[in-house]
């Protein structure tokens, strides 16, 4: 109980913060950007929820067995990570720098997608999600979550080759130009791309780790791991290598950068032929990196 009400008294100030510091006047000046963290209160109160209920989850599993149970402390550890990763793509400078530079908002896009979502999901949250609620609740809900009604939908989205499939149609539809500006004047429709960036990755993420098992599962997870980097590095070297600019609504913005709109088109292209990666994770113990260039 003390737990929910740290938690409770943690999201209030977090609120209270966004309020007060999260909507100033935009600015595009360098110094500026670098230094500003965006406090959405909608994107505060999901992280804030998120980590209170894994916590109480793991806190109660482990103390009613021993730590590691359930959940090992190395997949609680890349839960921590993850949402940290989160914090930085949403709230920090880099949030605000993906609003003047398209190739900063492709790095934004690259941590949701290989650093956030499947750290994310190593991290085991459904069996903290359960743990956390009443042992009433917990009963109820995997009753609810066996019914054929919802576990055939869930068996369907979560096949490799389905969430392979909504994956990729996320990563083309929201770089169709007026798309993927329309991000930067409307606040709704850039919470909508950035969730279905997350909420695919996930499904990904959750087909490859959770759902290849045995040689034939693991050689599958290695050949739809390899046709993600095919389409997606297809969709880099278009960027590169256009002389067109296809994203103009950051002309205004990338000079005081030193760039110039296709010099920061190209520089997104890169990023997302060589983006950070967490592909080695099919095993059990991913490795994460970010490449410097």
């Amino acid at each position: 109980m003390r737990e929910i009400k740290n938690a409770a008294a943690t999201i209030l100030v977090l609120l209270l913060a966004a309020n007060a510091f999260g909507h100033g006047g935009e600015s595009h000046e360098v110094s500026e950007v670098l230094e500003k963290w965006t406090f959405d209160p909608l994107v505060i109160l999901c992280l804030s929820i998120s980590a209170m209920v894994y916590l109480a989850g793991i806190s109660k599993l482990w103390t009613e067995s021993n730590a590691g149970a359930g959940i090992s402390v190395w997949s609680a550890t890349a839960y921590a990570a993850g949402w940290v990763s989160l914090v930085i793509a949403l709230v920090s400078p880099v949030h605000a720098w993906g609003e003047v530079l398209f190739s900063a908002h492709m790095t934004q896009h690259e941590i949701l997608m290989l650093v956030s979502a499947p750290l994310i999901v190593i991290g085991r949250p459904m069996i903290a999600v359960m743990w956390a609620m009443p042992m009433a609740w917990r009963a109820r809900v995997g009753s609810i979550v066996n019914l054929p009604a919802v576990k055939r939908p869930w068996r369907f989205i979560t096949h490799p080759g389905v969430a392979w499939a909504i994956h990729a149609a996320a990563l083309w539809i929201w770089h169709i130009p007026f798309l993927f500006q329309a991000t930067i004047t409307s606040e709704l429709v850039h919470a909508m791309q950035h969730l279905s960036f997350f909420g695919s990755a996930v499904l990904f993420w959750w087909a490859m780790i959770n759902e290849s098992r045995g040689l034939a599962g693991y050689g599958a997870g290695i050949l739809y791991l390899f046709t993600t980097s095919i389409h997606s590095g297809l969709l880099g070297a278009f960027l590169t290598f256009t002389h067109r600019v296809l994203y103009p609504i950051y002309s205004g913005t990338t000079s005081q950068w030193g760039l110039s709109p296709i010099e920061d088109q190209q520089l997104a292209g890169t990023h997302i032929i060589n983006p950070p990666s967490c592909w080695s994770s099919i095993g059990d113990r991913p490795h994460c990196e970010v490449d410097p260039a």
